[in-house]
């Protein structure tokens, strides 16, 4: 007794499982933070990815071009109704077309150019002017600007992807003299040197050093092909402009690190566009039609509307379905259900429906609602009570957890003062789990709205170019769609199916958000 609390004396064997204990703990606590470190790297690397990719599709590049409206191109005699404007594409689109060649003379001159200064502008670009014409007539044979987004693969270029180049500032050019064959000789002291050091950096690692990198020397408006390059001279082949801006100009060469057989864009298609851009023809622009568009064939004219459309009316045939049956099962399970061999098989089967894989329930709604009711494939109706059969669980289990949550003391109370069991469940009881009841609906129907599995295979991958108006009506989801434009094989889908990623995670963090929210606002705390 004498000793002092704390200073009693231990065995060796104690001291060294104590040690031991201690040290398994230090370790338990490192490898628990260190698993937190991994997965929010994980999750960082994911947002990062998604979101640089994403930002690339949040804006592109239009092209605006002066045409004069002909009546007898818009409205040609036997189609002058609104309607006909209207569908009159390819009328305003050779408007479109003829404003290119008038602006580049030399793309006219064989047919092959003449596709590729068309290729600027997809034909369905010009169907909302088309439109807009249609409903005000009086335009016709005013001359409006026309606003239209750039080809895809140019866009792509503009912004750094897809063709890889190395822009160099080149030296004064002080004279420039016809050379043999249609080219012309640039020449200035020095004024290659930087180019040339560019090249030898550009040809290092490169595994077929036969094929010639395409170099480009751009001046204001115009822009050139360089060849039999040396220090102080090269040959220049005119692609666009005049070759007097080269004279007395310090011009910008770009090496073009791939051939121009292994690319979806010419020389000639590079010298346009730049040309246009240094006009202040090329805009860079939000794009707000990812928004406001449906689905398209063309990149640039792409949008999810058709999506989010399709996927809120899924999502409310799955909520009107799911929630009211789920929770009153719940309730009934919970508070009604005799405790017997048949209520325990129901809850057995209902834990197990939970883990069961969600393409199951897409075979059992192709089967049971396409197959033997006669339901229309691809309609949200068929899809939200497909997602509803795979939600039933989650909000059952969900709903009874929350039921359990409230004391026992409540349910006696209301009986005590001569309330009925049901008066005793539905005034006291559900109204008190109601915020986990809550919590575990909207969950469920998160879950739900990420699925695609079960939707593909009730017919929800069709292209659906028409906003959807009701339940009945062919749609897609958004989950679907992503899958769809990750299986396209251009380059421009890849940061589009980003951006219509980060659309679907900002549904999902909305739904969380009203988990969270709720359970703040009605939590009880006993």
């Amino acid at each position: 007794m004498s000793k002092k609390p704390g200073a009693l004396t231990t065995s060796a064997a104690s001291a060294k499982h104590l040690k031991r204990r201690r040290a398994a703990d230090g370790r338990f606590r490192y490898y628990g933070l260190s698993a937190i470190v991994v997965a929010l790297g994980a999750l960082a690397v994911l947002a990062v990815t998604i979101g640089s990719q994403a930002m690339s599709a949040a804006s592109y590049h239009v092209v605006s071009y002066e045409v004069t409206l002909d009546p007898a191109v818009i409205a040609p005699e036997g189609a002058s109704r609104p309607e006909d404007i209207s569908r009159n594409v390819d009328g305003f689109y050779s408007l479109v077309r003829d404003n290119l060649l008038n602006t580049f003379p030399e793309a006219g001159a064989d047919r092959n150019s003449r596709r590729e200064v068309s290729d600027f502008v997809t034909r369905l670009a010009v169907l909302p002017t088309a439109r807009l014409v249609a409903g005000n007539p009086e335009l016709i044979g005013s001359r409006i600007s026309v606003t239209a987004p750039l080809n895809d693969d140019l866009d792509l270029y503009l912004k750094g992807i897809g063709v890889r180049e190395r822009k160099i500032r080149a030296g004064a050019i002080s004279s420039v003299e016809p050379a043999p064959e249609g080219a012309f000789q640039v020449s200035g002291a020095g004024a290659f040197n930087g180019l040339l050091a560019g090249l030898t950096v550009a040809n290092e690692g490169r595994k077929d050093d036969a094929v010639q990198l395409d170099v480009l020397l751009t001046s204001g408006v115009s822009t050139g092909r360089l060849t039999e390059i040396s220090a102080d001279t090269a040959h220049l082949e005119l692609l666009t402009g005049r070759v007097a801006d080269f004279t007395e100009s310090a011009p910008t060469a770009r090496i073009i690190q791939s051939a121009e057989s292994e690319r979806t864009i010419s020389n000639k298609q590079i010298a346009w566009t730049l040309a246009l851009q240094d006009m202040g023809r090329i805009k860079r622009a939000p794009r707000w039609t990812l928004l406001t568009n449906s689905d398209s064939t063309y990149p640039e004219l792409a949008g999810g509307l058709s999506a989010i459309v399709g996927s809120l009316l899924t999502m409310l045939v799955t909520a009107l379905v799911a929630m009211p049956v789920g929770i009153l099962a719940a309730v009934y399970l919970e508070e009604f259900a005799p405790r017997n061999r048949v209520t325990e098989f129901i809850e057995v089967n209902i834990n197990n429906l939970a883990a069961v894989p969600s393409i199951v329930f897409g075979l059992l709604g192709a089967a049971l609602f396409i197959n033997f009711i006669g339901m229309p494939r691809s309609a949200p109706l068929v899809g939200g009570l497909v997602l509803a059969l795979m939600t039933f669980p989650v909000v059952i289990i969900a709903s009874r957890a929350a039921l359990k949550s409230v004391p026992p003391s409540v349910r006696a109370g209301a009986l005590a003062v001569g309330a009925s069991q049901m008066q005793t469940v539905f005034h006291h009881v559900v109204p008190l789990a109601a915020p986990g009841i809550l919590t575990g609906a909207i969950l469920g129907m998160a879950r739900a709205l990420g699925e695609t599995a079960p939707l593909l295979l009730i017919g929800m991958v069709a292209f659906v170019g028409d906003v959807p108006k009701s339940p009945m009506d062919e749609s897609t989801v958004m989950p679907v769609l992503i899958f769809s434009w990750s299986n396209n094989a251009e380059r421009a889908w890849e940061p589009l199916t980003a951006a219509m990623i980060v659309i679907l995670l900002a549904f999902l963090l909305l739904m969380n958000g009203l988990v969270v929210f709720l359970r703040r606002k009605y939590e009880r705390r006993w």
